[in-house]
């Protein structure tokens, strides 16, 4: 698996120029951006798809009665996303914020809405884990959802609303927007819960037969628990600013919710750090398994060393070729060599063993 930068390359025309300058900065795409746009009420529902020759029709929604939810289906194409802001009354540097995927989680309040910047989180054993970016605009009768792509990841809240059982109908856009920020909490339950399946696996592989594909393993844990924190950190900030925050955007029966939110996010950041300070410990005891068996390995080798000590020293007494050497003329003294050899070999292996040196 490839290893994905830490860091974006920015465009070069975004360096230098001035703030507000629209520029999409994240992974290029070249699927068409799509609008959906649902508009409902206590007793009205209803749900219709835009392609990008018709963002004007989405300038309707932004005084109509009742609620407006349009979701942006990609951020790449600048001048639909220009244009979608000036329907609505966007400021240039909201939509510079919206175009660069690389912003950390944030709130900001310009009066006539609240600006949010949150991260969603996916996790593959093979594609890996990335983080993506959703822009959430919460105005006083409608909420813009910007995701990076296209994806299934806010139909749980399509499919309440469409059921009109739920409170959700009978709320403002503030309630709107707690659901779908609910939503990206609860995503990152689901991605801890995998990424906290394969640290076991990962563990068992430490004990079992670790390699250099195990201490990888660790070390891309490492970064992804990284990019976690970074996300996950700042998202329980956005959701203590709105739910402590004095906008009358925000009505006060919503701020209950999102107190249960803001308890959400603290388990997840505990998970996080959980989940950290055992990938650290799984470093440290790989480190000290390497560093264990290599020294198993420099003793067995100094034992052997050890051994053959006395029986090299004998072996080059009788190696040297002077003439007068008495025991050369010895019938059985090379079988008398040879015995003593083993038995100093015998008698330093029964030594070593009863001093549990191996």
């Amino acid at each position: 698996m490839a290893r994905k930068k830490l860091l974006r390359k920015r465009p070069h025309r975004k360096i230098g120029a001035p703030p507000g300058t629209l520029v999409h900065v994240g992974e290029p795409s070249q699927e068409p951006i799509t609008f959906d746009v649902v508009t409902y009420d206590a007793e009205h529902f209803s749900e219709v798809t835009f392609g990008v020759r018709d963002v004007d029709r989405c300038c309707g929604f932004a005084k109509m009665k009742g609620v407006s939810w349009v979701n942006i289906n990609g951020i790449h194409a600048v001048e639909h996303i220009e244009t979608l802001g000036a329907c609505f009354g966007l400021h240039p540097l909201v939509l510079e914020d919206i175009l660069n995927s690389d912003h950390r989680p944030k709130l900001e309040d310009y009066g006539d809405y609240l600006f949010l910047v949150l991260k969603i989180p996916f996790y593959e054993k093979e594609g890996g884990f990335r983080v993506e970016q959703v822009s959430l605009i919460l105005g006083p009768s409608f909420v813009l959802s910007f995701q990076e792509k296209s994806g299934p990841i806010f139909d749980a809240v399509r499919d309440r609303l469409r059921s009109g059982k739920v409170r959700g109908r009978a709320m403002g856009p503030d309630y709107l927007a707690y659901a779908l920020i609910d939503v990206v909490v609860d995503r990152y339950f689901t991605t801890l819960e995998t990424i906290g399946d394969d640290i076991e696996d990962l563990e068992q592989e430490l004990f079992a037969v670790p390699g250099t594909r195990t201490l990888e393993s660790i070390h891309n844990f490492k970064r992804e628990m990284i990019q976690l924190r970074k996300s996950v950190w700042p998202l329980r900030e956005v959701i203590s600013g709105l739910q402590r925050g004095d906008s009358k955007l925000v009505d006060e029966t919503t701020r209950v919710f999102l107190r249960d939110v803001y308890d959400h996010t603290v388990q997840v950041v505990d998970t996080v750090e959980t989940f950290r300070d055992i990938i650290s410990g799984m470093l440290d005891l790989y480190l000290s398994g390497i560093s264990y068996r290599t020294n198993e390995v420099m003793k067995v080798l100094t034992i052997v060393s050890t051994i053959f000590i006395p029986l090299t020293f004998l072996a080059g007494i009788y190696g040297m070729n002077f003439e007068y050497m008495p025991e050369l003329t010895w019938h059985w003294g090379y079988f008398g060599l040879l015995g003593l050899m083993l038995i100093i070999a015998s008698a330093m292996l029964v030594f070593f063993r009863v001093k549990r040196w191996f």
